[in-house]
């Protein structure tokens, strides 16, 4: 299946929860650490948990890269637990740079560690972002208003034309989707700006990370795209999910708090 045909076949049954694995060895259940590899152990409990109740994996190549060889190598045998043949991963590494590196960084993440998509930083213009649409089957959902505070240092900019720099982006993403594979990344902070610009989406799929710890309202997204009549976005939850428990039955609260957070959205839409 392609990128495009596992986000939709989740997002028709109604699942709309990215499971974040920000797996931090500092947060993960005590009894964990007497594992021969507590992050993967955790990672291997927390996707049996949830894989049948969520939408998408993300993870984010941070938690990882600091591990050096053994987070890579980490990456790849998380890769390995999740039924990557009928739901969507993301390869939260944020990339973007000159045309020629930009085509070794996706080679990475669409090659070597075989993600489905992948989040970009769109600051350098076309050519850093073209040699990732080269990939049709591929998505890539690229930054466009980031849950962070920071992102009104730029992000919300406004232009001589009258946009904000967000708006530009997303405008301009919508160019580059001739062959369906652009999305975007929308904080779900940013409730607002969510709600006055959902008519630019038209059909790129949103990733809105935010909800949980940062604070971002769930059931005020899900009521902005019910009201738009738009089904197309991933809402990512990571430390409020994957840490919501440390005790010995920490999978089975986990799986239980994501079917809460289904339950949640299935009310509103």
């Amino acid at each position: 299946m392609t990128a495009q045909q596992k986000i939709k076949k989740r997002l028709d049954q109604g699942l709309h929860i990215c499971v974040g694995l920000d797996t931090d060895i500092s947060k993960i259940p005590e009894h964990l650490h007497s594992s021969p590899n507590p992050v993967l152990e955790f990672n291997k409990i927390i996707i049996e948990n949830t894989y049948k109740y969520a939408a998408a994996y993300k993870i984010n190549f941070a938690f990882y890269e600091k591990e050096g060889t053994q987070g890579f190598d980490n990456i790849l045998e998380t890769i390995k637990y999740l039924p990557v043949k009928e739901i969507l991963t993301i390869g939260d590494a944020k990339r973007g740079d000159i045309g020629n590196t930009s085509q070794m960084y996706a080679k990475s993440v669409f090659e070597y560690f075989n993600f489905d998509s992948i989040t970009i930083n769109p600051y350098m213009g076309f050519d850093s972002i073209q040699p990732f649409l080269s990939y049709h089957n591929k998505i890539n959902f690229i930054l466009a208003l980031t849950s962070n505070p920071g992102s009104n240092d730029f992000e919300k900019l406004k232009l001589d034309n009258g946009l904000y720099l967000y708006q530009q982006v997303i405008n301009t993403v919508t160019s580059w989707n001739v062959e369906k594979n652009c999305g975007l990344v929308f904080g779900a902070t940013n409730l607002d700006e969510l709600k006055a610009n959902i008519n630019l989406f038209r059909d790129l799929p949103i990733l809105l990370p935010g909800v949980g710890s940062q604070g971002g309202d769930l059931e005020g997204v899900v009521k902005t795209f019910r009201n738009a009549n738009s089904n197309n976005f991933i809402i990512n939850v990571s430390r409020a999910l994957i840490y919501c428990d440390s005790s010995m039955e920490f999978g089975k609260k986990v799986n239980q708090a994501l079917q809460e957070l289904n339950r949640t959205i299935s009310k509103i839409i």
